[in-house]
């Protein structure tokens, strides 16, 4: 199956935007190919005390809120500060946690495409301290956020699936 990035699709959108919108539609496939049919338990499985399914999907779907409303110049409000708080929390809901990553993958893909590119060079602050970044910087640590934390909810998925089989 070829990549979203080599389909030549959303010729209409600028590159940078592009390459986001396909990186996100590249972890929507994936969550599905290989995070849809976990159960509740394996989608809180810490196999190797590594962290587990749900906190990446959960990370990816708030981390991209937090991203993009720091390059829309905004700042977080408390909400997402205790969203963020409960990102590795335990017990999550499999049908939940896919709903709010596809919800937030769906979200950020409309909300990416309503940020112009002439702002790509704006200055932008990032969390408490304003480390200082650009739109256009936020909008490429979203895509390879998101890229990093779907490899790992994908590798940590197949290792709990290779788990079922002992």
């Amino acid at each position: 199956m070829v990549e979203p990035w080599l389909r030549g699709t959303l010729t209409e959108v600028d590159a940078l935007r592009r390459q986001v919108m396909h990186a996100l539609e590249l972890a929507a496939e994936d969550v599905e190919r290989w995070c849809a049919g976990l159960s509740d338990a394996e989608m809180n499985a810490r196999p190797f005390g590594i962290a587990p399914v749900a906190f990446h999907l959960r990370h990816i779907a708030r981390s991209l809120d937090r991203l993009l409303t720091y390059a829309e110049a905004g700042t977080l409000n408390g909400a997402q500060m205790d969203a963020l708080a409960s990102e590795m929390e335990n017990g999550a809901f499999a049908e939940v946690v896919l709903a709010e990553v596809r919800a937030g993958l769906s979200e950020a893909r409309r909300r990416v495409l309503m940020i112009s590119q002439r702002s790509y060079e704006e200055p932008r602050g990032v969390g408490r301290a304003l480390i200082p970044s650009t739109v256009g910087g936020l909008l490429v640590h979203c895509a390879e956020h998101t890229q990093r934390h779907i490899g790992q909810a994908v590798t940590t998925a197949k290792v709990v699936m290779a788990l079922r089989k002992e």
